[in-house]
């Protein structure tokens, strides 16, 4: 093909892409988006409803004086607590293991039958009732530790801090090996070839890449253990006071809101439509924080 053909041609294909499409297809597209716009709208509405609730009933009683007293003085900052210490004591348990086994089915074990068992197995547990685990958790360590103390019953904070550990565990593993994955081979192959081994690799070159990834499953886990309320009663229970030690029964911002939902008092079911405001926002903070350690270059 000369050179005038190949210029002629490339002509045409450019007219052909400038020209505007018919006007069904252009009828066609906008209904398809206007359809599309007002089933996204459709979606919103239940949550534009349940935040616009929320706030409507529990910012006029936010004040100052909830976050520094207990619930038996009118406050919710033993919950507060109680929430954070358990998300930590999660997070101590699940995400060092979470990102180990990530790890491993992403570079060691890859398509071995021990890796196909541990991601068959995580994929299971990301569907898994968090009220089978609230069960589960109350058997291994509650009765457990039940045994030891001459049959008084341990809910404790560190049994509540388990059960969302183990709902943290499969989302933290299962986004870290995905993480890992996308890192182009490229990177491993340079590292390869000036002589680092496969630890080395993974230790300098692929974990530092996949950093921002491997923080936003985390915080991801992070709010969904938050936010979760059928564990903490099976393993937390509540507390009106303040806590004693992660081995004691410890309040929780959700158990507080189930309890006392239903009361019959009606500053405490204000109280509890305020929790709600702080949990919403603790949750929405942690998805906001995902969100920007996405968006790091």
């Amino acid at each position: 093909m000369s050179s005038y053909q190949q210029s002629n041609e490339n002509q045409s294909v450019a007219a052909e892409l400038c020209t505007p499409l018919p006007y069904r297809r252009q009828l066609f597209s906008n209904g398809m988006n206007s359809i599309a716009l007002i089933f996204s709208l459709l979606a919103l509405l239940p949550l534009i409803s349940l935040v616009w609730e929320i706030l409507l009933r529990g910012l006029p009683n936010l004040k100052p004086e909830l976050f520094y007293s207990s619930f038996i003085d009118g406050g919710f900052a033993n919950a507060i607590i109680g929430t954070i210490t358990m998300v930590a004591i999660a997070s101590v348990l699940s995400i060092p293991c979470g990102v180990m086994t990530g790890i491993f089915l992403a570079e060691f074990g890859q398509q071995s039958s021990a890796a196909r068992l541990v991601r068959f197995i995580a994929t299971i547990l990301t569907g898994v009732p968090s009220i089978v685990v609230g069960v589960f958790a109350y058997g291994a360590v509650v009765l457990t530790t039940t045994q030891w103390t001459n049959g008084q019953y341990s809910f404790s904070a560190f049994a509540g801090g388990f059960a969302l550990g183990v709902i943290m565990l499969p989302v933290i593993t299962l986004t870290t090996e995905e993480v890992l994955k996308l890192i182009p081979k490229p990177l491993r192959l340079a590292s390869a070839a000036l002589g680092g081994t496969t630890f080395q690799t993974t230790s300098r070159v692929l974990l530092p890449a996949g950093i921002p990834g491997i923080t936003t499953g985390i915080l991801l886990a992070v709010a969904r253990a938050a936010g979760e309320t059928a564990p903490l009663i099976f393993t937390a229970l509540f507390s009106f006071y303040w806590s004693e030690g992660i081995f004691k029964e410890t309040a929780s911002l959700p158990v507080l809101i189930f309890n006392f939902f239903t009361d019959d008092d009606p500053k405490i079911v204000e109280l509890v439509w305020t929790a709600s405001i702080v949990l919403v926002g603790l949750v929405l903070f942690f998805n906001l924080l995902s969100r920007i350690v996405t968006r790091r270059k």
